[in-house]
This record gives C-alpha cells, structure tokens and sequence, in this order.
C-alpha cells in the first residue's frame, strides 16, 4: 500500500486541518490525489486537462492561508477562465484555447488554498444533462460505469464521488450542480443570483457557479470562500453569520412543501416518488410541517420555452460576440448538433421573443415568492429517474437528421415552432431543477436515497431567494440524521477502504 492511505478519512475541510498542523503537506495530499485520478481515470473517463507540475510547484512554493489549504482540487471545463488551462467548453471548435487569465471567482477559489491540478469534462457548452462530448466521449458513474454521472459538472461529480478529491468545481444553467449531485451520491447547492462572482453578468442570466461536495460544511465553506458582496445586476441579501456556522445550527420548525406534479416534464419513476415521499416522511420525523402542495397558476409549457431561448441566446454570444476566437471561421463539424440547433434557433428569434422571455422568468419568480409567502422550502425530487444508461439521452439519427433540417430552414416562424417542440420534450428528466435557476433562489440535491440497484437517488430542496442560510441548516440537520458520507461507490479511486473514520476535526 502506497501514499497517504487516511485521505479517505476526511473531507477537505479535515485535509486543510491536517496541513496547517504539519500531520501532512500539501504535496502529499496531491500526489494522492494525481494516483487516484490516474487509477479511475481510465473507466470514468473524467478529467481531460492535466497541469500536475503547475499544482506541484504551487504546493512546494507555499499556497495561500486559507479554509482548504493544501487541498487538490479540479475545475470544470466551462464556465470562469482560468489561467493557462485549456478551456474547451467541451467543444471541438476551442480545443485549443487557453485563457491568459483568472476570473474572479477562481481568483478566489485560489485564494482560499485550494491547489487546482486539472479540468474535469462537460457537454459541449453545458447544454446537455449528460456527459458524453464527442470532443472526449462519454464521462462514466463510479456507481455503475454504464450510467451517466449526469452533466452538465458530470466529470467534477465523478471525480468526487470516486474519491480523488473531497470537492470540485461545478456550475449550473439549468440544474448542472443538482443533477451531477443526484445521480452520483453526492451533496450539491446551487446558490442564488448574484452570490457568487461568475462571468457575464447579463440581466436574468440563469448560470451560478460553486462546487460538489461529500460533506455539507465543504460547501458551506466554500460558499464563503467565494460569496460576493453584490452582482453587477443583482445584490443577494447579506448572510447573518458564515454559512460554516449554519450547519451545526438547529433549522426550527420549517413548513415544507412537497410537490409531486412534474413541473417541465411529464412524468416521475415510480422509484423516485416513494424516495420523496419518505423525505418528507424524514422532515416530518425531524418535527417540521410537511404539506403536499404546488403553486397555481404557473404556464410551465411558457416557462420552458423561455428556457430554450436563453439557452440558445447563450450559446450564440458564446460563438458570437464574447467569442475569444474571435475571427475563426465556424465550421460545420465544429460544433455538435444540440449546439447546431440552438444556435439556428438563436437566429430566429427577435428582440421581442428574447424580452417575452425575460417577462416569464421574472412572472415566474413573483409567482414562486408568493407561494413561499405559506413555506420555508420546496421539496421535490432532484430527477424524474435515477441515472440513465450512457448514450439513453443521446440523440437519434433521425433526430440529427431533422436538426440538420432545422439549421437549414430559412422561416423564423418554422424555427420557433420547431423550438417549442423541442423545448415540450427536452425537461423531462429534469422537470424540477431549471426552476430555480430562472428564479434565481437557492436550491440543494440532497443525497437521501439509493434506488433497488444501488444508484444514487437526491431530494432538492429549494428556499427564498437569499436564503441559503436555511438551506444549510436543514441540510446539516438531513447529514446527522441520515448521513451518506460513508457510502462508497464500487468504482473507489483509493487502493483500500478503512475500517472507521475518526470524527472530522472542529
């Protein structure tokens, strides 16, 4: 048995402990790391950009006194820049580009010590719920290499939930932290608007980035690594003490609103509802107030479409004007056909449709204050069904064939019915999640189930805008009362499992 076999034992909270007190150095904890990420890597197919020297001459040099001192860490291939790492977006068409720097929010990831040695895999611009780019192909589940560690942070979840590191970058659009968290056993919070530094910045931008996580104080603290004190657009009201404190702290009675309709999709697995059901049950063991509920009123078809367009009017500026191959020519191959078909998509829609849109999203969010108006939080299942096959989700042939169609019709207004068909369809397995993006609030997958095969099942939990704090509370309640952070996956990235765990550091 080789390298630091104890790593298993904490999260990184608990590594950055063992680092400050000297009990373990920073080059230790990544040579750990880098073996586990060579001994899984080849069956889960997750990390696709590699800059070990980088991290190791950071580690000898002396990272930043911070929360997560010493501790390895992955980034997503999408989302913030940063320096000197290939940034493909998962996508053929800037598989050579490399940013010359650090965003902000990776400005702070570094500053809280945490030692980025590599890039983990997503679907070409985050579009999909899956995983499997033809830039890399399919990222893999250690909990069945058949499944999908669902997308669009399916490779930072894999990572995560294998083992090599205790928490790693993700971001979500429409669900790409909560879903990854569902299908692979692990814990995942998608902030609100405007809490954390991300780039764009644009008015109603769904997108918010952070991390997942085996333990809820990991993503506590690193919320408050990160927070900012207000968007460019939007200010998030301010936290009454860190969110690490929150955690041990007791939520009170809570009035929970279970629903069980499907939002976007149209259905949910029989599997996947008893699941919800026995949270709620749990909540309720817990002393909260659970009522089976929805809010009226709410045209979810005119929600889903306002979806699609900012979807594709992302994917267009993308490859438009915050292009930084700026001047490339794109060509057809370049690009995949779900990102063919939103970009023809984005050209057919006007100033109009794109501010109707808008208007949804902010009828929505009135729409869900009210409701919350009754409720602290809105439970729902994270996914309509466990994790799916590899490939299950991938289009058709006759499906590529008809956006191959699509790119080359020349009527806007046979543009956007086809639009409407696809946005009718493409949230069925997601039916809950892309909610809370629209909305802004913050929302958790909470890893409270596993299927009769043994795949990973999470409960979401949404709160008011600005109120992680509650969120945190009932999640450190949900981890005492039935914790997860001792089930491991079969496909576990270290060379033994040990036999107890010592209680994480204060």
């Amino acid at each position: 048995m080789t390298g630091f076999v104890e790593y298993d034992r904490y999260d990184a909270l608990g590594l950055a402990e063992l680092v400050r007190s000297r009990r373990v150095s920073a080059e230790e904890l990544l040579d750990e790391a880098i073996a586990r990420a060579e001994r899984v890597n080849p069956t889960l197919n997750a990390l696709i950009a590699r800059c070990y020297e980088g991290a190791r001459a950071a580690a000898r040099s002396g990272l930043p006194d911070g929360p997560f001192t010493g501790v390895p860490f992955v980034a997503k291939d999408l989302g913030p820049e940063l320096a000197g790492l290939p940034m493909t977006m998962g996508s053929r068409y800037f598989s050579r580009y490399v940013p010359a720097h650090d965003d902000e929010f990776f400005t702070r990831v570094k500053r809280s010590g945490l030692n980025i040695f590599g890039k983990s895999s997503t679907p070409e611009f985050g579009l999909l719920p899956y995983t499997e780019p033809v830039l890399f192909g399919a990222c893999r589940n250690p909990w069945n290499p058949d499944r999908t560690p669902g997308g669009s942070s399916g490779g930072s979840a894999a990572l995560c939930a294998a083992g090599v590191v205790p928490m790693a970058h993700a971001n979500d659009m429409g669900g790409s932290i909560r879903i990854p968290a569902s299908c692979t056993g692990l814990f995942g919070l998608k902030p609100s608007r405007a809490r954390v530094p991300s780039p764009g910045g644009a008015v109603g931008d769904p997108n918010v980035d952070l991390g997942l996580t085996r333990t809820v104080r990991d993503s506590a603290a690193l919320l408050d690594a990160v927070r900012q004190e207000r968007g460019l657009f939007y200010q998030a009201p301010p936290p009454e003490r860190p969110y690490l404190e929150e955690v041990t702290r007791e939520p009170g009675r809570l009035r929970i609103a279970v629903v069980h309709a499907p939002m976007l999709g149209h259905g949910v697995h029989p599997g996947v509802r008893a699941a919800v059901d026995d949270a709620a049950r749990l909540c309720e063991s817990l002393g909260h107030t659970v009522d089976i509920d929805e809010p009226a009123g709410i045209d979810y078809t005119e929600i889903a479409y306002a979806l699609l367009l900012m979807f594709a009017s992302k994917i267009s500026l993308q490859l438009g004007a915050a292009n930084p191959l700026a001047g490339k020519p794109l060509r057809r191959g370049d690009i995949e056909p779900p990102a063919r078909a939103m970009l023809a998509v984005a050209h057919a829609v006007s100033a109009d449709n794109l501010a109707t849109a808008i208007a949804h999203q902010r009828s929505l969010a009135i729409q869900l204050a009210r409701f919350m108006e009754r409720y602290d939080v809105i439970l729902t299942p994270t996914l309509a069904a466990p994790p799916v096959r590899i490939g299950e989700l991938a289009l058709t042939q006759n499906e590529c064939l008809q956006i191959e169609l699509l790119t080359r019709i020349r009527s806007r207004a046979l543009l956007r019915k086809a639009a409407r068909d696809i946005s009718a369809r493409m949230f069925d397995w997601l039916p809950y999640p892309p909610i809370f993006n629209l909305t802004g609030q913050p929302a958790m997958s909470v890893p409270l189930a596993w299927s009769e095969d043994g795949l990973p099942i999470g409960m979401q939990f949404a709160a008011r805008y600005g109120d992680e704090a509650t969120l945190y509370r009932l999640a450190g309640q949900l981890e005492r009362a039935r914790p997860w952070r001792d089930r491991r996956p079969p496909l576990w990235s270290g060379e033994a499992a040990s036999a107890s765990r010592p209680e994480l550091p204060a």
